[in-house]
């Protein structure tokens, strides 16, 4: 059987083993992550099946708090709605869900749900890596092979990616690699010895991993592949002077200048390493895509540009993408055939730096940056047919962008309030209310890369031509107007480009602006002793490895 079949295979057969809602944060320590998909090991096309592609079912999903991107209530709203760029208002008897979203905007994260459910996610990824890495070590004892190696490198770059998201989110993790851990193994370690180790793990699997691009239909088709590495360590060392700070509520950080990597037998610091990681993902061929829009086409799979997606194909995986769906007005969603949820939309922070004026609803100003119209619904809204949408009263559905507030409950703009996420075309022949469609979801592309490179060139000195370059490069693809490469024009550009794609936590708190008073969330105690960078450890592991809490909760 084909490499690319069997993975096909795969999905279909683990995707129904993505678990639900945790009820705890330690009931990954009761799975056998091996025996998640039945059947015995007899040859190596047995074992890709069950040790490598199973681990797969992980990136995505299709219930709450799993899946990197995707579903609800997990690593990407965290990421999300914890932010100045998105908001999801509380609308009456919609959206309140116990004060859970204001809470989530306003820091004030001790006892939310979704951040044990997330932590219990991601251990059960990484446990999932560990028992496949036992399968593929235990089969190599008895059937010598050289694809071996590079299956191991495989998982291990999966199991590498999993514990940086929980790095990034958590601040401090455990490092076992055992499908059964023992309490000492759940010591929970500081943030620079366990970015150190997934460091280690992403440059040790870089040689035997496939050079191929992941996005692209064939044989590696959404695998873990080299470039998508080496995306995961420039992030790594771009955000290096937050992951090598141990007691981020001291006020200071370490300077990246003076962060000291080896890089393929080479002294980098943090700035020279990130740009070295960049250089290779340029070398591998990716390019940006001349349209942006391509990059989010129901068929997105030839894009040039996206470097490691979640593969989506209504009639072969279960994966979900809710995110339009969760967005749009009701009436908006039906006139396409499909449905929604009325929810979530851009703060007024992001429509200032889009370029809006106070009281421009159709973004179509003057100084308003081209991706505005290409990333929101604002003002009159039209379906597929470019028939204009209306309201159960008949008159014209139109979206307020400078409506919008934590709460909107009892205003008139209260189901009409805000900019909704337009960012990737509508599928119209989308399943499950549109959360099923065939736009694969985009994790990591290249016009990021171009934009870190920037910004670690200029942290580390190298302000200039070069730098302006790399800026613009991304900003004349949409036809903006060229700026100088500054730090403050880099952040304000990583907004403009990347919205709604996950990344806006990561740069905010790189940047030191995540703890900052904007609009409607004010700076509190907490965010002022930056404890707040990181969510709180879930209880039940610290009772059961007898760990202290993060700094502050």
């Amino acid at each position: 059987m084909k490499t690319k079949n069997i993975m096909i295979l795969c999905r279909l057969l683990c995707c129904c083993c993505v678990l639900g809602l945790a009820v705890a944060c330690t009931d990954f320590l009761d799975e056998k992550p091996s025996d998640r998909v039945d059947g015995d090991i007899n040859n190596i096309n047995d074992l890709y099946l069950n040790a490598v592609a199973a681990r797969y079912a992980d990136v995505g999903g299709h219930a709450n708090s799993q899946g990197l991107q995707g579903t609800g209530r997990g690593v990407y709203d965290l990421n999300t709605f914890t932010t100045d760029e998105a908001i999801v208002p509380t609308r009456g008897s919609d959206w309140y869900d116990g004060r859970l979203w204001q809470d989530l905007y306003q820091h004030k994260f001790a006892g939310l749900d979704p951040i044990g459910d997330t932590w219990n996610y991601l251990m059960k990824a990484i446990m999932g890596c560990n028992g496949s890495l036992e399968q593929i070590d235990r089969f190599g004892k008895t059937h010598p092979d050289a694809r071996l190696e590079a299956y191991r490198a495989e998982v291990r770059g999966l199991r590498a990616m999993f514990y940086f998201y929980a790095i990034d989110l958590y601040g401090r993790v455990p490092l076992f690699t055992s499908s059964a851990p023992s309490v000492a193994d759940l010591k929970l370690r500081n943030r620079s010895e366990a970015i150190k180790y997934v460091i280690d793990e992403l440059q040790q699997a870089i040689p035997d991993l496939s050079e191929a691009h992941s996005n692209v239909r064939g044989e590696y088709y959404g695998r873990f592949t080299s470039p998508v590495a080496c995306f995961l360590l420039a992030k790594i060392f771009l955000n290096s002077e937050v992951y090598c700070d141990d007691d981020w509520t001291d006020g200071t950080r370490p300077d990246g200048k003076n962060i000291k990597w080896t890089v393929d037998g080479n002294v980098m610091n943090s700035w020279e390493a990130c740009q070295y990681y960049c250089g290779r993902i340029t070398a591998a061929g990716y390019e940006l895509e001349v349209v942006f829009e391509n990059n989010f086409l129901v068929h997105n799979e030839a894009s040039i540009e996206n470097i490691f997606t979640i593969p989506m194909d209504k009639y072969l995986y279960q994966n979900q993408y809710c995110y339009l769906f969760r967005s749009r007005h009701y009436n908006h969603a039906a006139a396409m055939g499909l449905n929604g949820e009325n929810g979530p939309c851009a703060t007024l922070d992001a429509l200032r730096i889009f370029g809006l004026k106070e009281g421009d609803i159709e973004g179509t100003g003057p100084d308003v940056d081209p991706r505005f119209v290409k990333t929101y619904y604002s003002g009159q809204v039209f379906d597929l047919n470019n028939k204009q949408v209306l309201l159960d009263d008949g008159t014209p559905l139109v979206y307020e962008p400078w409506a919008v507030a934590c709460d909107v409950s009892s205003t008139p703009y209260e189901k009409t309030a805000g900019a909704r996420m337009k960012k990737y075309e509508v599928d119209p022949n989308g399943t499950k209310d549109g959360n099923q469609s065939d736009n694969d979801i985009v994790l990591f592309r290249y016009a990021d890369v171009l934009l870190m490179q920037c910004e670690a060139m200029l942290r580390n000195g190298q302000a200039g031509a070069e730098a302006d370059f790399l800026l613009n490069s991304v900003r004349s693809r949409v036809g903006a107007p060229d700026r100088t490469a500054t730090l403050e024009n880099v952040l304000n550009e990583r907004l403009l480009e990347l919205a709604w794609e996950g990344w806006r936590r990561n740069d905010m708190i790189r940047f030191n602006v995540y703890g900052e008073e904007y609009w409607e969330h004010p700076r509190s105690s907490a965010d002022i002793k930056g404890y707040t960078t990181v969510f709180p450890i879930p209880g039940e592991i610290l009772s059961l490895s007898g760990s202290e809490q993060n700094p502050g909760y």
